[in-house]
């Protein structure tokens, strides 16, 4: 929410904000070819941003519902880890499905509109995901739910291009900030009212009027036009492109990780009960929410190639002590510093994007996203994988050892 943080490639400030975790980090190129063209002319200040700021916040809470719901789900289908990672890969599918699309209806129809119905559409999936029972109506349910999400990340991503152009300054990473600050409150509402002994049923039912009551509140700043489509929907990345947008996967896997198996790693591995285990996405998002909120003043200190070294060991050194101690408290350490860590990437190699040679910059951002986004979708799959094979930890300790690749390939992203 994954987050997929998009970055216009038409503005450098747009180019180096972000956003959160799982799937709201990376931009489909519907987003980028309808950031490009002018908006119609119309006031838009205070009222538009806050509603923008309203909308990141209402996809985090939706994003992280579904995580502390992960386990219910499981047991709900009595599926093994593998097949659970081939469940989840039903959600990436719906999101990319709906991805490409999204850009053109805002064209058409306006922000306004296109977020209010996907809005709409994951009130309705939400509960759905706690009441499935079967794998194929649970499929179905994640298909919707992520084709829905996906809209409203590419939607609300085009809006916030408009407001930033039309504000003159920098405003796109406190918009994903507030995506962040949306997934620790979805994560806290469903995960409390699941550890007050709440059905799942009644969890994701809240959850669902939670968002409804958000979206009507800031419903009037969202703008009823977008912005003009047109372009391509994909190019294939070449040269230093191709090794940022692989950098891209690997971060973007580590943070779809922690949403769909964070919760399942507690309980199954550190026997957490179920009804506390969201607490360890809650400290993720925490964390990483912090990181966000202080990122551009670290990297203008620091620089970008110190920043995504420190950042890629950070979080490796977070996944591999979730991985070898057994105790719950090192675990969820272990989350906190996968979130510092993982932060202040993605803006990092989306800049890098930006700036090197080998492709025009558009192009390169369009890739380096739907790169990016390929990790969330494969992610599930390739985690159950490992686990039905040696088990959670195993699979979180490999993923520490990609992330040190991540800080290896500092260097190179940069001199790109």
């Amino acid at each position: 929410m994954n987050p997929l943080d998009p970055h216009a490639p038409s503005d450098s400030s747009a180019v180096r904000a972000d956003a959160a975790p799982g799937a709201n980090d990376a931009m489909p190129a519907s987003v980028a070819a309808a950031a490009d063209s002018s908006a119609p002319s119309c006031a838009i200040g205070a009222r538009e941003r806050l509603s923008t700021r309203i909308a990141f916040f209402v996809a985090g809470v939706a994003m992280a519902a579904w995580a502390p719901l992960v386990p219910y789900a499981k047991a709900r289908t009595g599926v093994d880890e593998g097949t659970l990672g081939l469940l989840l890969l039903a959600l990436g599918a719906g999101s990319i499905a709906a991805m490409p699309l999204t850009g053109a209806l805002a064209a058409r129809y306006g922000c306004r509109k296109v977020i209010l119905l996907a809005g709409a559409a994951v009130c309705a999936c939400l509960p759905l995901l706690a009441y499935c029972a079967s794998v194929p109506g649970l499929a179905l349910a994640l298909f919707g739910f992520g084709a829905a999400i996906g809209t409203i990340d590419v939607a609300i991503n085009i809006q916030a291009v408009i407001v930033e152009k039309a504000g003159g300054r920098a405003l796109m990473s406190g918009f994903h900030g507030f995506f962040s600050v949306g997934g620790i409150a979805g994560a806290g509402l469903v995960g409390g009212l699941l550890w007050w002994q709440a059905t799942p049923l009644t969890a994701a039912l809240a959850a669902a009027v939670a968002l409804a009551v958000l979206l009507l509140a800031g419903s009037q700043g969202l703008l009823r036009y977008g912005a003009g489509g047109g372009g391509a929907m994909f190019a294939l990345p070449r040269g230093a492109v191709a090794l940022i947008g692989a950098l891209c996967f690997v971060v973007f896997l580590a943070e779809g990780a922690m949403l769909d198996w964070s919760a399942l790693l507690l309980v199954s591995a550190r026997g957490v009960d179920s009804s506390a285990a969201g607490i360890g996405y809650a400290a993720f998002a925490l964390a990483m929410t912090v990181g966000r909120f202080n990122g551009d003043r670290i990297v203008q200190r620091f620089g970008p190639r110190r920043v995504q070294a420190v950042g890629g060991a950070c979080a490796a050194l977070g996944f591999l002590l979730a991985a070898a101690l057994p105790s719950p408290i090192a675990t969820l350490l272990g989350f906190v510093l996968i979130g510092l860590g993982c932060s202040n990437i993605v803006p990092i190699l989306f800049s890098a994007a930006g700036q090197q040679r080998a492709m025009p910059a558009a192009a390169a951002i369009s890739a380096v996203s739907t790169l990016g986004y390929a990790g969330i979708l494969a992610g599930p799959a390739a985690i159950g994988a490992i686990a039905r094979i040696g088990g959670l930890p195993l699979a979180f300790a490999l993923l520490g050892l990609a992330l040190v690749a991540v800080a290896a390939g500092a260097r190179i992203a940069r001199q790109a």
